[in-house]
């Protein structure tokens, strides 16, 4: 058995990371065959607590658990730490007053409890004197519902969560009827709401990814580059003196740095640089989402022996967000950026195996484990190595982005 995780980010009203919903799924669609939600919920948390480590998968945030009738009732929560996790009761449970009573210790061993997909029902009565966040799915609750329900919960004390939030507006409107916090794709989905006039830095940067697409790179020219813009020639040597990629050695001189990461990093470096400094006030965990994709892509080609190909995975899987984080049309800015022409298919929604390597990065967020074994298989790839790979980018996301941006 497989720990299957996913992971999807709730936001606060300034649109940073507050938490990460873990997606455990049950059902044959999701590779767990022929038993119960509670069954697997219970043995996915077992395996990924133990074997991989919720703080690895968070990165350290507030982790949303689903839990489901006979886990709770079994007390389940129990093996995590309070601090570290929220309990969120499914929409599915069976209330009852065994049920309110282990909400009730949860609540006084300190753990914070959430209720999923409200829906206003009497029956959640008897749990709300332990509940801290309430979760309103906008696509099932009208409007008036919401409304006439926001002063009740407000004087419980309880936060509110807006879910399936997928544009722009929609946040807006749920951030001013006083909701807490915001979940769904409209952190990952593009939106052309404005076009941004690009500063000197950022055209030295895409003066730089030009260079670094070059089949052989002219560490020279790279450096005349890095020379002029003091702060990117900091970011390059914070980057070198990363434990993640240096662990022993002194860089003397950015030419030194560059000739001791050899061409595969200094192209990586290049590209996260651009990323970074472009993503300008959005959330920063589009740019985790874009290292996780960009380093998951790469380990794919080179699992499929495609070496030659994994600088091109590596940047189809960074730039995969760039449309959301400039506000542009993503065949639009694939016309101004000097990458290979099979990332820019990828890119552009055209199929090709980097395509597959976008479609099977984004099933693993989304906790899509049937299409994960689709494209696995198509792949001919193992589902273990896809889950190793995922966990491995994800951890690697979070020491870059803890070393090298601040």
């Amino acid at each position: 058995m497989f720990a299957y995780i996913a992971r999807q980010p709730i936001v606060d009203t300034n649109k940073q990371l507050y938490a990460y919903e873990l997606l455990f799924r049950d059902g044959e669609q999701n590779c767990f065959p022929n038993i119960s939600p509670d069954e697997a919920t219970s043995r996915i948390l077992t395996e990924s607590h133990l074997n991989v480590g919720i703080d690895e998968v968070t990165g350290g945030a507030i982790a949303f658990i689903n839990f489901h009738t006979d886990t709770l009732l079994h007390r389940f929560p129990t093996s995590l730490t309070p601090a570290d996790v929220v309990i969120e009761i499914t929409e599915t449970v069976e209330v009852s007053d065994n049920l309110a009573i282990a909400c009730k210790q949860f609540a006084e061993q300190g753990y914070a409890l959430a209720l999923d997909d409200y829906d206003l029902d009497e029956k959640w009565l008897s749990l709300l004197p332990y509940i801290s966040i309430v979760k309103f799915d906008i696509t099932t609750v009208t409007d008036d519902q919401i409304r006439n329900t926001i002063p009740f919960l407000k004087e419980k004390g309880i936060k509110l969560v807006a879910e399936r939030i997928e544009t722009a507006q929609q946040f807006k409107y749920y951030l001013d009827l006083g909701f807490d916090y915001f979940q769904g794709y409209f952190f990952a989905k593009p939106q052309i709401l404005k076009h941004r006039k690009l500063g000197s830095n950022e055209l030295n940067l895409l003066e730089l990814l030009q260079e670094s697409t070059r089949p052989e790179l002219d560490i020279n020219k790279i450096n005349q580059i890095l020379e002029r813009d003091v702060s990117l020639s900091y970011l390059l040597l914070r980057f070198i003196n990363n434990p993640t990629v240096n662990k022993r050695n002194e860089i003397t001189s950015l030419k030194h740095a560059m000739t001791f990461m050899g061409q595969e990093e200094v192209r990586k470096f290049i590209a996260l640089l651009t990323l970074a400094n472009m993503s300008g006030d959005k959330p920063g965990e589009l740019l985790t989402m874009s290292l996780v994709r960009a380093k998951f892509c790469e380990s794919i080609l080179i699992a499929l022996k495609q070496c030659d190909e994994r600088n091109a995975g590596f940047l189809t899987g960074l730039l995969s967000l760039i449309d959301t984080l400039m506000q542009q049309d993503m065949r639009t800015l694939v016309d101004k950026l000097p990458l290979p022409e099979e990332a820019k298919a990828a890119l552009c929604g055209n199929k090709n195996t980097l395509k597959d390597c976008l479609h099977l990065v984004k099933a693993f967020e989304m906790g899509q484990w049937s299409a994960v074994k689709t494209l696995g298989s198509r792949l001919k790839l193992k589902q273990v190595e896809l889950h190793q790979y995922y966990t491995e980018a994800l951890q690697w996301a979070a020491d870059i982005c803890k070393g090298t941006i601040k």
